[in-house]
């Protein structure tokens, strides 16, 4: 009888123990987009620098009306077009032909981007929705990005989607994740959020209560890119490993 008992109480804690890991199970994946799931060193560049080039416009005096502009144009308040005519004014070089041209090869280079992914996003992708996965993304972005965004390959994936441009508002700020996690229906402590660490987004995600680790697949030496390792964090060498931390 004694042995019953003992045997009964092993059996509860067990069990408890085992409901304590299914109720912490990672349900969701959120990704950032950009330097995570694609990337824009793998393919040519157009930022500021090339846009002034088309132009015929200094870099720098480029650089002065069209890097204030970046945090309205992040939150839907200025559209690529709008401030593109504006600068081009500025200078005393507007024509629709030149305003088209730039315009035009921007979207074209955001779009050659996804022709460029790591081999593992999209396996990575399929197998998380195998799982039962949700997949969610939350990305800063433009409203040119947004279009092609939408239009790309990797969007019918996503069971939600957060934009900054459509948003109002951008990373780190916490309401995008909560509006992100409310259309997942989860809780902080059951999304991994997947990023490369710009913006303070796995911090953001981290002080929500998320699992969040940083994606180091696209990082390369000897390139403009704006963010490095960050020691806080797990780094996943390439995107098969996240199927690891579910």
């Amino acid at each position: 009888m004694h042995n019953s008992k003992k045997e009964s109480k092993i059996i509860k804690e067990i069990k408890r123990k085992g409901n304590s890991m299914k109720n912490n199970i990672i349900q969701a994946v959120i990704f950032d987009m950009y330097e995570t799931l694609i990337t824009h060193y793998n393919c040519p560049l157009y930022f500021g620098a090339e846009m002034a080039l088309d132009a015929g416009i200094p870099k720098d005096e480029f650089a002065s009306l069209w890097r204030p502009t970046e945090y309205e144009r992040s939150i839907g308040k200025l559209r690529l077009e709008e401030v593109i005519e504006m600068i081009l004014k500025e200078h005393n070089c507007y024509s629709d032909d030149l305003l088209k041209k730039i315009v035009e090869k921007r979207i074209a280079v955001k779009e050659e981007c996804f022709r460029y992914m790591h081999e593992e996003i999209i396996p990575m992708l399929i197998k998380l929705k195998e799982k039962g996965i949700l997949i969610g993304l939350i990305s800063n972005c433009f409203s040119e990005e947004a279009k092609v965004i939408r239009e790309s390959e990797l969007f019918p994936y996503f069971d939600a989607v957060y934009l900054s441009y459509e948003q109002g508002i951008q990373k780190p700020d916490e309401e995008i994740y909560i509006r992100c996690m409310n259309t997942l229906n989860v809780k902080p402590e059951e999304c991994l959020y997947i990023g490369d660490g710009g913006s303070n987004e796995l911090e953001a995600a981290k002080k929500l209560g998320m699992k969040a680790m940083q994606a180091v697949w696209y990082l390369k030496s000897g390139t403009t890119q704006p963010v490095s390792r960050i020691a806080d964090f797990i780094q996943l060498e390439n995107p098969l490993l996240v199927l690891d931390n579910i």
